[in-house]
């Protein structure tokens, strides 16, 4: 039975694809610290994990109905399976940003980057060694 090699390297293109778009999220709420009224946002990552993996999911798409719409977004906000955090303490102008947790939470999320980058890494080596016949 021969498994592609893309069926080999999915769950780590997948992890690392969605560790990026997190990380791009985590900064944006970093960005938005002192907006007033702005809403810290993340990704479930496990459950986008599993629906790219095609597992299921909950999650639809939205789309515009109304030409009066924004067409245009920032990139954090194009991002399926995007919620919003519930907030700790809230700032008096409605901006729910936890400076110190979304520092923690870019920070684990980079190491979580860096070790599925070093799995893949692996992968790529043991493949390259029996391509060669090492």
């Amino acid at each position: 039975m021969a498994i592609s090699i893309d069926k080999h390297m999915e769950l780590y293109q997948h992890a690392l694809e969605l560790r990026s778009q997190r990380a791009n999220v985590l900064a944006n709420n970093i960005a938005n610290a002192d907006t007033p009224g702005y809403k810290a946002r993340d990704i479930d990552f496990q459950q986008m994990l599993r629906q790219r993996l095609g597992e299921g999911s909950d999650l639809v798409s939205v789309q515009t109905s109304d030409a009066n719409h924004f067409s245009t977004v920032s990139q954090a906000d194009t991002i399926t399976g995007l919620k919003f955090r519930n907030p700790i303490n809230p700032a008096i102008d409605g901006n729910t940003v936890d400076a110190q947790q979304e520092k923690t939470e870019f920070v684990r999320n980079t190491m979580e980057y860096q070790a599925a980058f070093e799995f893949l890494n692996g992968k790529v080596k043991s493949l390259m060694s029996a391509i060669r016949g090492d």
